[in-house]
């Protein structure tokens, strides 16, 4: 005879809540992800004003220790110096891309003959039959890839990005105005006095954690752009200035940042040279200099100072850039960071932050 077993409810009611929350969870997601995406017009420069605001923060913080005749330079001097300088440079740099971009787009059916002169001695080396041209090899090896219209797609992006840098920088300073009143404001937030100082604890943490590692990072790059820089002049390679500022950029993406800084000097370098060994010198060279700096000299002065999962980088930096392009790249590593600090503060979500370590240790929950 079959032995008829009570129903458990509590049991039944609990997996009902956990699939509500599951979806849930992910509904939510999916409303935040989209609403990233057609907001990227305005949240991106809010989001690359906050990392500069951070970096003027470190800067400020560092000029704070430096004694002037006898005394210390005033906060609110600090800071002013601090953005001057920042956005005096931003803007230089900035200028100087788009002048050589355009000078380069004026050269390039120059490259355009080298490359083709390299490819036609490729093919015969090979044992292909016919001519190389600039037609076959662009529908053979690159598809409906058009160079010219990128190049100047690139120029007219580079111009534009001028304007849109001044009011990235607007923001900056607004957002180094509301800092003095900011703690002020976070005061009243509850009425709790021991949840504002746990709040407190959480903001400051992610001030330190991300404020130091761009302030770092910038540093690092700045430093790979100056030592590229020396090598491609060594080289002779033209607009050295150029790829420099861009190997800077670049470095700040994780992973392929790297990749793109040999890339694109030694594509350039096969367009100017046309001589095989030298380009495979000058691509040898400028990966000694990446695996250097990022390998040994990155190690030494940050650490692991976000203590994030490798593979975590991989699928922000593929999320982040599936919705905001070459700048959701450049702010991966930043958003993951907070979002691993903010998640871990929270019974609910700290598995999630535990995954998304290196480590798998995480601060203890200050505000669930």
């Amino acid at each position: 005879m079959t032995e008829l077993r009570p129903s458990d409810p509590a049991g039944t009611a609990t997996s009902s809540v956990s699939l509500l929350n599951l979806v849930l969870g992910v509904a939510l997601a999916l409303m935040v992800g989209w609403f990233l995406y057609i907001g990227a017009e305005v949240l991106v420069p809010m989001v690359l004003a906050l990392m500069i605001a951070y970096v003027v923060s470190a800067i400020a913080g560092l000029t704070g220790a430096i004694p002037v005749i006898g005394t210390r330079l005033p906060t609110g001097l600090r800071y002013t110096l601090a953005a001057l300088v920042i956005g005096y440079g931003l803007i230089q740099l900035v200028t100087l891309l788009a002048a050589n971009l355009v000078v380069f787009a004026a050269k390039a059916p120059e490259y355009q003959v080298k490359f083709l002169e390299m490819a036609q001695a490729l093919a015969g080396f090979v044992g292909f039959q016919g001519d190389v041209t600039w037609e076959t090899l662009r529908n053979d090896l690159f598809g409906q890839i058009n160079l010219q219209a990128t190049l100047r797609s690139g120029v007219v992006s580079s111009a534009s990005l001028l304007g849109g840098l001044v009011f990235v920088l607007l923001n900056v300073v607004f957002m180094l105005l509301e800092q003095g009143s900011f703690d002020v404001k976070l005061g009243r937030l509850s009425s709790d006095p021991e949840r504002i100082v746990r709040l407190r604890a959480v903001i400051s943490d992610i001030n330190y954690r991300v404020g130091r590692y761009l302030a770092v990072k910038s540093l690092i790059n700045v430093v790979l752009g100056l030592v590229s820089y020396a090598v491609m002049v060594f080289f002779g390679l033209e607009f050295a200035v150029l790829w420099a500022i861009i190997i800077a950029l670049v470095n700040y993406i994780p992973y392929l940042g790297s990749a793109i800084g040999v890339f694109v000097p030694t594509v350039i370098a096969v367009g100017q040279f046309g001589q095989p060994d030298q380009v495979l010198l000058l691509a040898l060279s400028l990966s000694v200099v990446q695996f250097m700096i990022g390998n040994v000299l990155e190690p030494q002065i940050m650490g692991n100072s976000l203590d994030l999962s490798p593979y975590a980088i991989l699928i922000s930096l593929t999320v982040w850039t599936s919705l905001w392009g070459i700048a959701g790249a450049i702010v991966s590593i930043p958003i993951t960071a907070v979002l691993v600090i903010v998640l871990s503060e929270f019974s609910g979500t700290r598995p999630i932050a535990i995954l998304l370590s290196r480590s798998g240790v995480v601060g203890e929950s200050r505000l669930s």
